[in-house]
């Protein structure tokens, strides 16, 4: 199942970025917990939270300590990654991507699969696995 399609049903979109990652064996099942927290802005409206789910599958596979990566690695993915999403967005910030939609809506339901499809492009072009 790609990430959207677990937005879609259910999971939130953080937890939807490491769910399509978990599937592909590019994370372990114990990080799925974690993105919960990261959705919504984290609480707090701000950044996107299935930016931020792709930013641990990025600092996961390329950060400190891992046999691909180093910081340098995980930063310059982490930088690459926020640079394609505004380039198609504008801004990362959750309460200006979905302004104007009212939660639970079916338009920013839509809305926000889409940026959950994005942000999993996206980190296809980065690790070259799709989730």
């Amino acid at each position: 199942m790609k990430a959207s399609e677990y937005f879609l049903n259910g999971y939130s979109c953080s937890e939807s970025i490491i769910k399509g990652a978990i599937d592909r064996g590019l994370v372990p099942e114990e990080l799925l917990p974690i993105a919960t927290a990261f959705s919504g802005g984290m609480g707090s409206g701000c950044l996107c939270g299935a930016i931020s789910g792709s930013q641990m599958v990025l600092g996961y596979l390329f950060g400190r300590g891992n046999k691909n990566g180093n910081e340098e690695i995980a930063r310059a993915k982490a930088k690459q990654f926020m640079e394609a999403f505004k380039k198609n967005h504008k801004a990362t910030c959750c309460r200006v991507l979905t302004s104007g939609m009212e939660m639970g809506s079916p338009e920013r339901k839509a809305h926000c699969a889409n940026m959950v499809e994005d942000c999993s492009r996206i980190l296809e072009e980065l690790v070259k696995v799709r989730v």
